[in-house]
């Protein structure tokens, strides 16, 4: 039997093939000639607007499917609002500035860049960034989506650089902005100061050391000392992080004990440590024969193992009994807890390496050696010292710099910060997020523990394709130097010009005209050339698309990224919005995973 017979089919004008080679981009060119998108908006008019605001990807390659991903979500929901009876306007956007533009082109122009400009070096970044702005708008809309490709937002643009620079100088003018010189994550191969959003991990072998500090005046505290050679006993994974050692933290609430391990030698470890520690030095046989309440121990002096200092023995809540020996050892310039206890006890904060990784003069035995390659030199030198208890491997996830994959490290310069605390910005931010729908729920979670325990933004990068840090400060006095008379000068300026205006021209007396230092009262000033954290510029992109449109609506009605942007671009336009507008960019956030 002939089933075909039997069936009553309809007769259509549809061809059998598919043939969505060639029907796909016939239709697209259709959906350009009759302006579909144009169509749409008049359409629309006078409905309720709903406003998806677009992350803006970095033009710096072609598309891939994450991005494709994250587009076609995004076209998705932008037409069923439409549908639904909205007026979904879509305006798709590019970041355009940072070390992912710059360091591809370093590496077009080679040795090359070398004999050229500023100015040269910063407009060879922007036709890179142009260049793939064509291609990657070329390829979304191969896919289909629709927006006002016409008119996307850049934030190299005049006017977006320009907001970028007003919305930097409003934290300048209520005092989160500060300077100072504090531990940051740093890349030696790219030469700047990196945020937690530009760092990937994966797993490092690195040499693990306990190290003895010399406590001479132990028998001053517990007599039956006399006689003995007692240690505080350290354990870190950085060797090259030794000399710049400064002090011997404990816990204020641990018990510790005073270990005598041969006839000679006495170790001072945490009490719930002593059996792992012992293990982990060799010790077979051991004896405890004192005991200290550790707040007993505050303000006692150890002695550096490889120089002729002090480190002083300070009480610090991070000490844990996780690992080591319940005594950490503290570089105040090589890590944010050991900062924030150095400042509390006034000591210096000291990073004795450059901005290559190299170890400077005063460090002695290791100048000029890169600093993961003198680990075993100093090990060595501890070993000659006496000072070496045991050395070991461990492997453990170590954060790397997202461009160049190779290992950073916590090392102190001078830097802009904006402060979460002086103005109640991480208060007001852990406030707004409770206002936001978080989509899935956990969401909420993820970025409220990140806000919540973070330290202060490190705006300030030591690049060249950026928007400057557009502030002055006096000369006399080192004050930060800010008006809303300042701020508007260079809005207008870069508008006008560009934050090329910044670098290439002396701007100085047009935009200081009858400045005078709120402080000293003095008259001349210093210009920044810290460039900002390329998530300041998209995290600011609320005031450069969202207000400065006025067919767009702020906050916007969604947000919708990879879930990695809890930490990026979710993050920065949070911050940046509620410490200028007190409240969230956006009434709902929407995240997707990774392909």
């Amino acid at each position: 039997m002939n089933y075909k017979k039997t069936l009553n089919l309809p007769k259509t004008k549809f061809p059998m093939k598919a043939n969505l080679t060639q029907k796909e981009p016939e239709q697209l060119n259709a959906w350009g000639k009759s302006d579909l998108y144009g169509q749409l908006r008049k359409i629309a008019d006078g409905r309720p607007r709903f406003i998806l605001h677009d992350g803006p990807p970095y033009a710096n390659g072609h598309i891939h499917m994450g991005t494709a991903l994250n587009k076609v979500l995004k076209d998705v929901i932008v037409r069923s609002r439409q549908m639904a009876g909205f007026d979904a306007i879509y305006v798709p956007g590019w970041d355009c500035h940072g070390l992912p533009i710059e360091h591809n082109v370093d590496k077009e122009l080679g040795d090359k860049k070398r004999k050229m400009s500023q100015a040269a070096i910063r407009k060879q970044c922007r036709k890179y960034a142009e260049k793939f702005i064509k291609v990657q708008r070329k390829e979304f809309k191969r896919l289909g989506v629709i927006g006002e490709w016409g008119n996307p937002y850049l934030t190299m643009n005049y006017a977006y650089e320009a907001i970028i620079a007003k919305e930097c100088c409003k934290f300048a003018l209520d005092g989160s902005l500060y300077h100072s010189k504090k531990p940051i994550h740093w890349c030696f191969d790219c030469k700047t100061a990196l945020a937690e959003a530009e760092l990937e991990y994966a797993d490092e072998t690195s040499p693990s050391i306990y190290v003895k500090f010399r406590f001479s005046d132990a028998q001053k505290l517990r007599p039956e000392l006399s006689g003995k050679e007692v240690f505080f006993v350290i354990w870190t994974t950085t060797p090259w992080t030794i000399p710049a050692n400064l002090a011997v933290a404990l816990h204020p609430d641990f018990t510790y004990v005073a270990v005598a391990v041969n006839d000679k030698e006495v170790y001072i470890v945490a009490e719930d440590l002593v059996g792992h520690s012992m293990a982990a030095f060799g010790v077979d046989g051991h004896t405890v024969v004192a005991e200290f309440e550790a707040r007993e121990l505050e303000g006692q002096k150890g002695t550096h193992p490889l120089y002729d200092r002090d480190s002083l023995v300070v009480l610090a809540d991070h000490v844990t009994l996780e690992a080591g020996t319940g005594c950490v050892h503290t570089a105040p310039g090589h890590g944010r807890e050991d900062y924030e206890v150095g400042q509390k006890y006034g000591l210096e904060t000291y990073s004795p390496v450059d901005d290559k990784g190299l170890f400077a003069d005063d460090v002695g035995l290791f100048n000029g050696q890169f600093i993961f390659d003198a680990n075993p030199s100093i090990n060595q030198a501890l070993m000659e010292k006496g000072a070496l208890v045991s050395e070991d491997k461990v492997t453990h996830s170590y954060p790397h710099c997202w461009r160049c994959k190779k290992p950073v490290a916590f090392r102190a310069t001078p830097q802009w910060f904006i402060s979460l605390e002086k103005n109640g910005l991480r208060t007001d931010a852990l406030n707004a997020i409770d206002q936001v729908q978080w989509i899935p729920h956990w969401g909420r979670e993820r970025i409220y523990g990140m806000i919540e325990n973070r330290p202060d933004w490190c705006v300030s990068r030591q690049r060249l394709w950026g928007v400057p840090i557009t502030v002055f400060y006096c000369k006399s006095c080192d004050t930060l130097h800010m008006t809303e008379t300042l701020m508007d000068r260079i809005h207008d300026l870069f508008a006008q010009k560009g934050a090329d205006v910044w670098f290439d021209e002396d701007v100085q007396d047009a935009l200081l005209e009858g400045a005078v230092c709120e402080k000293c009262g003095g008259s001349e000033f210093s210009k920044e050339t810290d460039i900002l954290d390329v998530w300041f510029d998209s995290g600011v992109s609320h005031a450069a698309v969202l207000e400065a449109r006025d067919y767009l609506t702020w906050p916007a009605d969604l947000y919708l990224e990879g879930s990695d942007q809890h930490r990026g671009w979710f993050h920065s336009a949070l911050l940046t919005a509620v410490g200028t507008r007190q409240q969230a960019p956006y009434k709902a956030v929407l995240t997707h995973g990774f392909v």
